[in-house]
């Protein structure tokens, strides 16, 4: 299959013929459909992560088609449209049991502890316990953007925070995982601010659910326009620090 590898940190990454990859006894094998690119793949190739090994395919945000099964596989087959998380959890640690498979103690992670999305083909552990299925109406360029950026607002939003209706979120930085935290916080009926030095970042805030918006230039800005956007509100229920 054809890959993006870089073999040194800091290099350039080039195209190459590598070995098809094969599943595990608990894995599957997908054909790479979408894949997006987020900061954390930056820090693996500047060499900020001690789980990678050169040589190296990055990749953790995607979504795809299954083409191989594991032995011990039963819930997915041959042909299943399939997304999941960034962090994949093994399921019977104390903390999967206890429900937080993102620090699970055998977590699999494509593009940091093994080879990733940046490639035609992934092979992906623990399928039983990570793999979503993806109805049809779901795009696989939309299924690739939810595993990372859309699961860390979602416990940050939702698990974290348990924001409700009514209540004033303020979200500083929009980029990826900000304005996943915007959608997020809007759809459960929350008031947002959404600060940030960019126009054009904040417009798409606006249009995504932040209706009360503040540009963040400087601190003395920030705090005028902050107070102006959040007049009426008697507190701010959280503040949300994303990238």
């Amino acid at each position: 299959m054809r890959a993006a590898v870089f073999e040194q940190f800091q290099q350039p990454l080039s195209i190459q013929q590598v070995p098809d990859p094969t599943p595990d006894p608990d894995g599957v094998v997908l054909q790479v459909m979408a894949t997006g690119l987020c900061r954390s793949d930056w820090h693996g190739w500047m060499g900020h992560d001690s789980d990678i090994h050169l040589p190296h395919v990055p990749g953790h945000e995607l979504a795809g088609i299954v083409t191989a099964v594991g032995s011990n596989v039963r819930r997915f087959s041959a042909g299943d449209r399939v997304t999941l998380p960034f962090v994949c959890g093994c399921g019977s640690c104390p903390q999967c049991v206890s429900g937080n498979h993102q620090v699970c103690d055998h977590q699999f992670q494509p593009g940091f502890t093994h080879w990733g999305s940046f490639a035609e083909y992934v092979a992906i552990q623990y399928a039983d316990v990570n793999l979503v299925r993806l109805p049809e109406s779901i795009e696989f360029s939309t299924a690739a953007s939810l595993g990372c950026r859309f699961v860390t607002s979602f416990r940050a939003i939702v698990d974290q925070g348990k924001t409700s209706a009514g209540q004033w979120v303020a979200v500083h930085g929009c980029g990826g995982v900000g304005l996943s935290a915007i959608m997020i916080a809007n759809a459960i009926g929350a008031r947002v601010v959404a600060i940030d030095i960019s126009p054009e970042k904040l417009a798409l805030a606006q249009l995504l659910g932040a209706k009360p918006w503040s540009t963040a230039r400087t601190r003395r800005m920030w705090l005028g326009q902050s107070k102006k956007s959040l007049a009426g509100a008697r507190t701010c229920r959280w503040t949300l620090w994303a990238a």
